[in-house]
């Protein structure tokens, strides 16, 4: 699936079920929410902490969620992120194509 289809996926989904988009200021707090949940599991499963009693960890799950509100901020305010993405991945290949290779810090 592209991004482009998963925008058009989220968007049937919010008009179907969803009456309509919460405003970009309540989803941009969402997606700082659901960021956060996400950093609570890879905290615990890669990380130091321990899991608490009783709580969930589902990494790909989190992962999902953070997807789809990011959907929903870009249906809102008409990024295509298909496009978005295709030039941040030449931006950053043009940018570091040699950065990483060359930096010893990487070297093994």
């Amino acid at each position: 699936m592209e991004l482009k289809e998963a925008q058009k996926i989220v968007d049937h989904w919010i008009k179907e079920h969803g009456v309509r988009y919460f405003s970009e200021l309540t989803n941009m707090a969402i997606l700082t929410e659901e960021v956060g949940e996400l950093a609570r599991v890879i905290a615990r499963q890669y990380g130091d902490q321990s899991v608490k009693e009783g709580e969930k960890m589902n990494l790909a799950e989190e992962m999902a969620d953070v997807l789809w509100v990011l959907i929903c901020l870009a249906n809102q305010t008409g990024v295509d992120l298909t496009t978005a993405f295709q030039q941040s991945l030449m931006k950053k290949t043009n940018r570091d194509k040699y950065r990483h290779k060359n930096n010893p810090k990487l070297k093994r």
